[in-house]
């Protein structure tokens, strides 16, 4: 039994080096966070919306085309703040509604005449507000 003592270091370094990457692992990992652009928080504004709501947007693959077309086209535009970017464009029936907050009538405009170029002057209603900074 002597002769397996000077072994047991030998095993145990192993089991130590395993327990010592296991606690690097479980750490949390330090996330650096932007200070200069914090996220929209529309949830306030958008629980008092009357028709149409953006859960309501059908399905066909023609109105998702027309969604998908505005959205890129926003998406694009990086001028546009964070709030335009984050927009609700809701199409029903070829007809497009653009609901959220915007910084400015200029943004506001643009992203109208986005949405116009993609679904038509007659087919688009800008619903969009000028929100006040902070």
């Amino acid at each position: 039994m002597d002769g397996n003592l000077h072994k047991l270091p030998r095993l145990l370094l192993p089991l130590g080096s395993l327990v010592f990457c296991a606690s690097l692992l479980a750490a949390p990992i330090p996330r650096y966070q932007d200070t200069q652009q914090t996220a929209a928080d529309n949830t306030k504004k958008n629980q008092d919306q009357t028709s149409p709501t953006a859960d309501q947007q059908k399905m066909n693959p023609s109105d998702r085309a027309i969604t998908q077309k505005i959205r890129k086209a926003i998406h694009q535009d990086q001028s546009l703040s964070i709030y335009a970017h984050n927009i609700k464009i809701i199409t029903q029936d070829g007809k497009v509604t653009l609901r959220g907050p915007v910084r400015s009538e200029e943004e506001k405009s643009n992203l109208a005449a986005k949405a116009v170029s993609v679904a038509g002057q007659d087919n688009v209603t800008n619903q969009l507000e000028v929100a006040p900074s902070k």
